[in-house]
């Protein structure tokens, strides 16, 4: 059965009011693929569903639509770009700034289940065994609005096919163990990561403020007056000259001025220069 546009409104409705995320004409197919195991679940198509949903909505079955149209796909070390920015740009620039890099806490918004968190713990671990003198201590936080996805990314576990989406060969084995069928990641890095769930659209997570801040293929999903709330929240929690990370089709150019534009190799990365010395 073909998706209505009654149907199709009210999910785009609620997913907006919960999450900010416009969901466009054009994605009824989207919300058909996402929403049908839901539907399933109950013994009935997507639009039997949400039929029954429009006429009376719990709050567990709001929360279950908006998680199931808001979680993306993700892979380890995606775009790499970001990450030699971090070892290569980011990582020197906060030791000049600082002299001694006695803490580092990293945000990774929007984390899904776990890889780019995991993976910025990976290049942290191994930048710093490389430096000389102590290693700072370091805190990574990841957020989700998805409680399902952060209680798979807890658990650090991961299956062939996971682990074959873009992680090396030599980080498999230098930070995971075989588990059964699955990978299991490693101790030291795990209790490097504290996941939490977070709606973009509240005050920051606890724990700032923050020298780093990876919000990567997120902003595409706003309009232009939430993509600047979300940024002068993040500012706020982001130490004067701290750095923003962001997906490679997105920008503050042209949305909140208040950002320093960086160019690392081929990508941008974006400063915090209100109150830097």
């Amino acid at each position: 059965m073909t998706l209505t546009q009654e149907s199709f409104s009210f999910v785009a409705t609620l997913v907006r009011q919960k999450s900010a995320i416009n969901l466009a004409p054009g994605k009824e197919y989207l919300v058909e693929s996402r929403l049908t195991p839901i539907a399933r679940s109950h013994g009935k198509t997507v639009e039997q569903y949400l039929a029954e949903q429009r006429a009376r909505l719990s709050h567990t079955e709001a929360e279950r639509i908006v998680e199931a149209l808001t979680t993306n796909e993700t892979s380890w070390f995606r775009d790499s770009q970001p990450f030699v920015a971090l070892t290569d740009h980011i990582l020197p620039e906060l030791k000049q700034q600082r002299g001694l890099l006695a803490t580092l806490k990293v945000w990774s918004a929007a984390c899904s289940t776990g890889q780019e968190p995991y993976s910025i713990g990976m290049v942290l671990t191994d930048y710093f065994a490389s430096q000389p003198g102590p290693r700072p201590v370091t805190e990574i936080i990841a957020t989700d609005l998805s409680q399902e996805v952060l209680e798979r990314a807890q658990k650090g576990r991961y299956s062939q096919l996971e682990v074959n989406r873009g992680l090396p060969a030599t980080h498999l084995v230098r930070h995971f163990e075989r588990s059964g069928t699955e990978w299991a990641l490693n101790q030291a890095i795990r209790q490097m990561v504290r996941f939490q769930r977070h709606n973009l659209l509240d005050s920051p997570p606890a724990g700032g403020p923050y020298d780093v801040v990876f919000l990567r293929n997120v902003l595409i999903y706003f309009d232009v007056q939430v993509k600047r709330e979300v940024l002068a929240k993040i500012r706020k929690v982001l130490k004067p000259g701290g750095f923003l990370i962001l997906g490679a089709a997105e920008t503050t150019v042209g949305v909140d001025d208040a950002w320093t534009r960086v160019q690392v190799g081929r990508s941008s990365i974006y400063q915090n220069t209100v109150g830097k010395k």
